[in-house]
């Protein structure tokens, strides 16, 4: 383990970028809160024992719950760093979604690169020793390797949504413009257009789709402890439950767009993490992740 590994894991819910959430009832923040202290209690002790050492109820004792407990939140100790795993990836999406309006698709995940990899700006260079440990042990274990992988598939979900978010933004701007000129719509490029049409429906599906799975996780019992109950595994979301609502509906090529980006950046902080190098500097994650968008300079952001 690394000389600058810090006693604890970061707190990853208090780098999250500035826009708020959407508010969450009593029930669903006590179990995000208590999902998370999970993640830090088994992020601890698979860094200071070994993943193949720590059992689920040797994390179920660090945070405080009961064995029974635990597994109503995670089906396996590697399913349990996956709130950590996912605080990090779904960071730099919000930060895309966060960028200036003016900014082009390229410019904008180059702000979110600069605004999320960059030790200080939204995770400590002492957290990310926590990351490189923690993507390091899903490089040895297939198990946490598919954690991983699905938490990036979401975050690249949560990117097309953003995507198609921002394109529906430019697009009634560019109506709101045009009706200030007293231009007619044309119905394909108007205030009204189709394209406009689309992305808001694309979106307004994807929040429709997402409250009703969240309504259905919300429906299980509850056992006397107060935490997630009911049967099988329908209060513990699978770190890979909101794809069938999420950006996976979205136009082809914002998913392919998606994909590129989320791929730029996934290996670069995967590069970096395999190695020694600081968090900051010509070889962290944020340079590494700056130089593959570089490399893209010729793809077609934009889309047709």
């Amino acid at each position: 383990m690394s000389s600058t590994t810090p006693a604890q894991p970061p707190n990853a819910s208090s780098a999250s970028p500035g826009t708020p959430p959407p508010a969450l009832s009593l029930t669903e923040r006590r179990k995000a809160a208590t999902r998370m202290e999970i993640a830090r209690a088994a992020a601890g002790l698979f860094v200071r024992h070994g993943l193949r050492a720590t059992r689920a109820e040797d994390i179920a004792r660090a945070a405080g719950i009961a064995p029974r407990t635990f597994y109503r939140y995670f089906a396996s100790k590697e399913e349990a760093v996956a709130p950590l795993y996912a605080a990090g990836a779904q960071r730099w999406a919000e930060a895309v979604r966060e960028a200036p309006a003016r900014l082009s698709v390229p410019e904008a995940v180059d702000h979110a690169v600069r605004h999320t990899l960059s030790p200080g700006a939204a995770v400590s260079a002492a957290s990310w020793e926590w990351v490189r440990t923690l993507i390091r042990l899903a490089t040895t274990s297939p198990a946490l390797r598919k954690v991983w992988a699905e938490v990036c598939q979401d975050a690249e979900d949560t990117l097309a949504r953003v995507l198609a978010e921002r394109g529906g933004a430019a697009d009634r701007e560019a109506g709101a413009g045009a009706a200030g000129r007293g231009e007619a719509g044309d119905g394909v490029t108007g205030g009204g257009g189709a394209g406009e049409a689309a992305a808001r429906g694309r979106v307004a599906d994807d929040s429709e789709a997402h409250d009703r799975v969240a309504g259905a996780n919300e429906a299980g019992d509850r056992d006397p402890e107060g935490e997630a109950g009911g049967s099988g595994t329908g209060d513990r979301p699978s770190p890979g439950a909101d794809n069938v609502a999420g950006g996976r509906g979205a136009a082809p090529d914002l998913r392919f767009t998606a994909a590129v980006a989320s791929a730029a950046v996934r290996v670069a902080v995967e590069s970096w993490a395999t190695g020694d190098a600081p968090a900051t500097g010509p070889d962290g994650p944020a340079a590494l992740a700056l130089r593959n968008l570089a490399a893209l300079r010729d793809f077609r952001w934009e889309g047709p």
